[in-house]
């Protein structure tokens, strides 16, 4: 990516006296496709590119500010406004370093109507699967963003990312009863994709699940034991307890993990791991948005507290070194600290031990949305895909089931852990931003938990 002109004169003024500072750079190619029913309901395709500049202050307090305009003299006026110094340093050389992001099939390869296409098979083997289908909605999403980023500390970081997302969302009616399948597919890769995820599977993946759900029975409600399987990614450790692993809630006593660092605060199975350096996962990247190189960042360990994900204003405020995580949505935002790819580590139980292991409970095999206190780490859940377990097999499915409990309290009774690991993929909102990430877990058996759904009287 070149600098524009000035971007070094700019940087010069804006370190003069900061703790940091850094000019990040981002261009940005996007495609968005949304097909309902028949109809192709959304063409987007769009073009982007700007400049945000930051300087961290003696006092821990951040300048920021963002512009379209890449020339000289508005980097030259940005950064004086942010300094509030009328003359600056003077510019340096820079180390530079880059990388380029490992895609097989680019993106440029087939050309939009076979895109379009590819949205339309999808759509017509979800319909024919059944006459019950009511609605088929296709999205197709593709970003191509080259970033740079220039720093007081004298480093100049170049990356190019690609983010590809197919998902399929499915509505099922039966006597007035609608029931709902999704199922998405993406990461960090190029058409290629669509080679380990055909998207007519995706789409009968999603059909089935809605299928599925109508013939289910109401949940019984309850306390009781709750397997939640791979398959169900790791919207738990994402949303109860990930948020609260980050350096901004938990060094600023915003998190139940506040303090506990080299405490017992988990099952002495768990390992939890942020790792953006894997291959290919929507979260991944090689460097974060403050030029800093991706970490594999183990945060609890044995059970044990041992990390949090700290950016760089963060690990300057508190003595201790940034780790990869500071992320931002786009030039127009600031960075803070972030999960990206967050996991619990397999275990030592097989998948089958663990669901033999109980005489009455839920299998969960699909998570949808919730509710999060990332303060105390309480959550409620809703469960897509459930299913009776009775005498240690798997049951009947059930819909309308709810998870209510506390992640951390969560975290420490686990009992089993499972050898497998399965990967889901969202994008995740703090403060206003929203970045792509990954979660995952193995199966896991919770011996208790509260499972809202249908309650029995007299």
């Amino acid at each position: 990516m070149r600098l524009p002109a000035g971007a070094e004169k700019a940087l010069a003024r804006l370190s003069e006296g900061a703790l940091f500072a850094d000019l990040y750079l981002e261009a940005t190619r996007s495609l968005r496709l949304v097909l309902e029913g028949e109809r192709l309901e959304e063409v987007s395709l769009g073009e982007d590119a700007g400049a945000g500049l930051r300087r961290l202050n003696p006092d821990f307090h951040t300048a920021f500010g963002f512009t379209n305009d890449l020339s000289a003299e508005a980097l030259k006026a940005l950064a004086r406004e942010l300094s509030r110094k009328d003359s600056g340093g003077r510019p340096r050389s820079f180390e530079h370093l880059f990388a380029r992001p490992a895609v097989r099939v680019p993106l440029e390869s087939e050309t939009l109507a076979e895109k379009i296409s590819r949205l339309k098979r999808a759509a017509e083997v979800a319909r024919r699967l059944s006459p019950e289908i009511r609605q088929v909605r296709v999205i197709y999403q593709e970003t191509e963003k080259e970033v740079a980023m220039l720093t007081s500390e004298g480093r100049l970081v170049e990356e190019g990312r690609v983010y590809t997302l197919f998902a399929v969302q499915v509505v099922a009616e039966r006597e007035g009863l609608l029931q709902q399948g999704y199922e998405p597919v993406g990461g960090t890769v190029g058409l290629e994709l669509f080679e380990e995820h055909p998207p007519e599977e995706v789409a009968r993946r999603a059909a089935e699940r809605a299928l599925l759900m109508l013939s289910a029975r109401r949940t019984p409600g309850g306390r009781m034991p709750v397997v939640l399987s791979a398959e169900a990614g790791g919207t738990m450790i994402h949303e109860a307890v990930g948020h609260g692993l980050e350096a901004d809630h938990a060094e600023e006593g915003f998190s139940v993990y506040s303090g506990r660092l080299g405490e017992v605060v988990a099952s002495p199975l768990i390992t939890v791991i942020d790792d953006p350096t894997l291959p290919g996962k929507r979260g991944s990247y090689a460097f974060d948005d403050e030029g800093v190189p991706a970490q594999r960042v183990v945060l609890i360990e044995g059970g044990v507290l041992r990390n949090f994900l700290y950016d760089r204003l963060t690990a300057l405020k508190f003595g201790k070194e940034p780790n990869g995580h500071g992320r931002r949505e786009s030039y127009r935002h600031r960075p803070i600290p972030r999960m990206a790819n967050t996991f619990i580590a397999p275990g030592p139980h097989e998948p089958e031990e663990i669901i033999r292991s109980v005489d009455r409970g839920l299998l969960v095999k699909k998570m949808g949305g919730g509710e999060v206190n990332p303060v105390t780490g309480d959550f409620v859940f809703e469960v897509t895909e459930g299913y009776l377990l009775e005498g240690g097999e798997v049951g009947e499915p059930v819909r309308g089931a709810t998870l209510a409990g506390n992640g951390p309290e969560v975290l420490r009774i686990i009992d089993m852990v499972g050898r497998d690991l399965g990967f889901g993929l969202g994008t995740c909102g703090k403060d206003g931003q929203g970045v792509p990430v990954s979660d995952a877990q193995p199966t896991l058996r919770i011996p208790e938990l509260l499972v809202g759904g249908e309650v029995k009287t007299g």
